[in-house]
């Protein structure tokens, strides 16, 4: 099959890929306390939880103790976790509540099919009061906060992708907010037409690939429950030489050939984080999620962001333990 057919396959089902969210009032914030209806709503995996706030202010408000709370004022959270706003549902989900994508039936298998207790729908609380200032940034009635968070994301990645910022800074401005926009109301024609801009062609690598691995901590850890580990990640290798030569023969990630290799998933991983990913091909100790699946060691990261990345141009990968 055409290769071009088949990023393109990818990406319209990750676009359609839908979490089911049951959403909550905070006990505290209702006059029924905990006897208020919860919010059902089938999600954009690629989306932001700020988008849903609106309707829900507008749902809870009749059950609402204070009356002049404000939709941007709401604030999400899982477990007595607050939600990173600027982080898509889909990743949220992959890292506070995922079950493990090959627990049954194989490496492709579904989220929702794979947890003893089904971790669907996804139970959120969201609050109107009480803003945790210490882990997140407040939120404006107008959706600038939220837009710029988003832009500079997008940033990061173009500077990543080309060496400079300079596809991103020069979009006009009905561009810019198209974008946006088009990520916001899940509008992927759009997107590809103003994302299309940004990329490079297939015939012109990537200088780096915009990939971020997360690391949940057990509950314990006196660290933070979250790493992020990120750096410059070439989209090829250069063949090595020397006795380790021979053992990455076997590993079936770089051949004979004297020229640059595509990097891998398996390739970066080792790199990064090797006490994790002895084998660039094969999960021995954890595996990478992306999107609620587990993504093959042997994918070349430069097809995976492709077809694979969140709107913000990001690969956002979750190492999840084995065993």
């Amino acid at each position: 099959m055409d290769s071009k057919v088949t990023l393109g396959s990818i990406q319209k089902a990750v676009w359609a890929g839908k979490l089911p969210l049951q959403i909550t009032l905070a006990p505290s914030e209702s006059r029924t306390f905990d006897q208020t209806d919860p919010y059902l709503i089938s999600c954009p995996r690629i989306s932001y939880l700020p988008s849903l706030l609106p309707r829900l202010r507008a749902f809870f408000g009749p059950s609402l103790i204070d009356p002049g709370s404000r939709p941007h004022e709401g604030w999400f959270s899982f477990e007595g976790v607050p939600l990173k706003w600027h982080y898509p549902v889909g990743l949220l989900y992959d890292l506070y509540a995922g079950a493990d994508p090959a627990s049954k039936g194989g490496a492709d298998t579904d989220l929702a099919s794979t947890s003893d207790e089904d971790p669907l729908p996804w139970r959120l609380v969201v609050h109107f009061s009480d803003w945790p200032d210490e882990e997140l940034v407040r939120l404006d009635a107008d959706g600038i906060v939220m837009h710029d968070a988003f832009i500079n994301s997008v940033k990061e990645a173009d500077f990543l992708r080309n060496g400079t910022a300079k596809g991103i800074m020069t979009l006009s401005r009905e561009d810019s907010a198209g974008l946006w926009k088009s990520v916001r109301d899940v509008d992927l024609p759009n997107f590809q037409r103003i994302s299309n801009i940004l990329l490079p062609p297939q015939s012109q690598p990537f200088r780096n690939i915009p990939v971020r691995f997360f690391l949940p901590l057990p509950p314990d850890s006196d660290s933070p429950s979250l790493k992020v580990v990120q750096s410059p990640i070439p989209p090829t290798i250069q063949p090595i030489s020397g006795p380790s030569a021979s053992v990455m023969a076997s590993q079936s990630i770089l051949s004979t050939s004297r020229g640059p290799q595509p990097q891998t998933i398996g390739s970066a991983l080792h790199s990064l984080l090797p006490h994790l990913f002895p084998s660039r091909r094969t999960p021995v100790l954890a595996k990478p999620v992306l999107h609620g699946a587990a993504v093959p060691m042997g994918a070349p990261l430069d097809e995976v962001v492709r077809c694979s990345g969140y709107g913000d141009g990001w690969l956002y990968i979750v190492i999840r333990m084995m065993g």
